[in-house]
Order: structure tokens, then sequence, then C-alpha cells
């Protein structure tokens, strides 16, 4: 018997030990929310992090086995990383075997000397460059590797620090870029199983790789803004007590009685339950 390369292994671990976590989350994800549809050409973002890189290989193995037509590019940015850090997407990009086009820009010496909000110019930065990378390549879509940890955390961080209710949408399209449209596949994907098919094979990945960062030795945790890093730990903690806390969170977004709303907004338009209540009958 043919001896199986390690981007095989990477794949098959994906069909057997993670199938009910990775793979058929994924599938669902694509289906529920109509992400990839025939005719679509589709980049692929890989930052460098475990999420973007499973991500690729997701994609890389539907487009074996769907009957979707559809076409994928993997696009990868570099933003002014550091040598071993670009090695080390290079390196990723052999061993899941995936021809990844890396295109340069200088975001990181843009932002480098922006004392507020830096992370959130660069993250802005990033995406209009993906974007319009995309586009000069015929892609019609984008696809980042924000995942249902991801969702629930920005849910619950707009509540406690933005005081507005306010999701992060499966896909939505680009106000600037016409005919272009950001899709989030790994939507249902848990990020400890993304972990868990990380560490079970061996794989190393960039955590963060940004100018202000690239030379500390930290943990995920310990790298990760104070707001994100303290919604994790308050949903870490509720689920002691609540085992489907995170699920409840997901399931909210998807069932909004808009009729008890005070205050809501359509379009960037205001609304206020004023404007119906005489309409409205206590039951």
């Amino acid at each position: 018997m043919k001896e199986l390369s390690r981007a095989q292994i990477l794949e098959r671990s994906i069909t057997k030990r993670f199938k009910s976590t990775i793979w058929t989350k994924f599938i669902t994800a694509l289906k529920q929310y109509e992400l990839v549809n025939d005719g679509d050409k589709i980049a692929v973002c890989i930052s460098g992090g475990k999420d973007s890189w499973l991500m690729a290989l997701l994609f890389k193995m539907l487009k074996k086995y769907s009957e979707t037509k559809f076409e994928v590019i993997y696009l990868c940015m570099n933003p002014g990383y550091a040598e071993t850090n670009l090695k080390q997407i290079q390196e990723n990009a052999m061993l899941f075997d995936i021809d990844l086009q890396i295109f340069e820009t200088d975001i990181f010496d843009s932002v480098v000397n922006i004392e507020k909000s830096p992370c959130y110019l660069c993250a802005r930065m990033r995406r209009g460059h993906l974007y319009n990378e995309a586009k000069k390549r015929g892609c019609n879509k984008i696809a980042l590797g924000h995942h249902f940890s991801d969702v629930i955390e920005t849910t619950l961080m707009g509540m406690l620090y933005g005081a507005q209710l306010q999701a992060m949408p499966p896909k939505l399209k680009s106000q600037n870029f016409e005919g272009m449209e950001l899709i989030r596949p790994l939507y249902c994907v848990n990020e400890k199983d993304i972990i868990s098919w990380k560490e079970a094979n061996g794989l190393k990945f960039l955590q963060c790789a940004c100018r202000f960062t690239e030379n500390c030795n930290l943990s995920e945790e310990e790298i990760s803004p104070s707001a994100r890093l303290e919604t994790k730990k308050l949903i870490k903690e509720l689920s002691k007590s609540i085992p489907d806390v995170e699920m409840h969170i997901f399931r909210s977004i998807h069932n909004v009685n808009l009729d008890t709303f005070v205050g809501y907004k359509h379009n960037g338009t205001e609304h206020s339950f004023l404007e119906k209540f005489e309409k409205n009958v206590e039951q």
C-alpha cells in the first residue's frame, strides 16, 4: 500500500477523528447560510494562523468532494512579517500541499506608530487589501477564518463594551468593492475543536505576528486584546454553571424578537418601539 503524504494524513484526520466536530459543521455552515454557489471564485485568505490554515484545508477537500462547481485560490497577504514568520507560512503551504499566492503590502509600517486603536486600523486596512487583490484576480468572494467562538465573543463584547446588540453575520456584501462578498465558512466550528485538531496533528502556526508582538514568546491568550480575553474568561466561567451557554448565545442571534426591543437600527436608520406602540397589544 502506498504511504500517505503528510497532507493526506491531515485530510484523513478531518474525515475521521474530527468529522463531527469540524467537517460536518463546516458543511452545515456552507449549506445553511448558502456560502458557496455554482460559478463562485473564492479567495481563501490565509493569515498564517490555525483558523485560516484549517479553512484552507477544508476548501481543498471540498473542491475534491463537492458537486458545486466553483473555483478557489489561496491568498496570503504579507503586511510586513518578519522573515521567520513568512518562512513558517511558506513551510505550511508545502505541508498542506497548497498553491499559496503571496502578495506584499506595507501595512505594519503604516500602523506601527499609531497610538489609538492600531489593531482596528490594521484589520480594516488588511481587509481592504484582500478585497482589492481578490477582485483583481477575478474572485467574487473572500473567505475569512472567523469561527463559532469569534461569533459568540463578538456578540457579547458588543453588549458589554459597546452598549449594542450586534452580531457577526456568516456573510456580507462589501460596501466598497462592488460585486464582492465576504464569507465565514468556519461559522459553526468551535475554536476548542480547531485547537484539538492542531494539537493532535502536531501542527505549528503563527499566533499574532504583528510588529507589536512578533518578538514576544507569548501564549494565544496572553496576546489577545484585553476585551476579548476578558470575554473568553467570562464565557468559560459561565460554562461551569450553564454548560450550553455558548450555544445559547449563538442561537440567540438566530432568534431575535424585534417586537420586544426598545430601539433598533435598520439600514443605518434608528427606530423606536414608539413608532408601532399604538398598534401593539399586550400579550
